[in-house]
């Protein structure tokens, strides 16, 4: 068995790989209780003020990216749209929340609205920054 090392991944490389991994979980994962939830905020003028993005995995909601524009910041949109997030991956079954920030984002923010830090990564992807992971129970 030969081992090759390569620096750019090819597209046919990664499907193969992937296909045989996704083969493998099906045999202990099921997929049925998994989707997609998106949540977008915008001005009168259609400009996007902010937005979530998760996806429902089994149990648990998995909150990939929220974003809110400068202009809305302090405004109340961040907590409405977790809280909207929260209550359609209730909906939909989901019964936990996860979610990671790093440590120049919104560690603060996501405690606030009762998230727990499970697991600190240092010095990733850098020195001197951290990631964080936190979760939440919702039912």
């Amino acid at each position: 068995m030969d081992v090759t090392v390569v620096e750019h991944i090819s597209e046919s490389d990664k499907e193969d790989l992937l296909a045989g991994l996704r083969s493998y979980n099906r045999q202990f994962i099921s997929k049925k209780d998994w989707g997609d939830l998106g949540l977008f905020s915008r001005n009168e003028d259609g400009v996007l003020l902010g937005g979530l993005i998760a996806s429902r995995v089994g149990l648990w909601l998995n909150i990939e990216y929220l974003w809110v524009s400068e202009a809305a910041r302090g405004s109340g949109l961040g907590a409405r749209l977790i809280q909207t997030a929260e209550r359609e991956g209730v909906k939909k079954g989901t019964r936990q929340a996860l979610v990671d920030t790093f440590s120049f984002q919104a560690l603060p923010f996501y405690q606030k609205q009762g998230y727990q830090l499970q697991m600190t990564l240092a010095d990733f992807p850098d020195p001197g920054i951290q990631r964080y992971y936190l979760t939440k129970h919702l039912v």
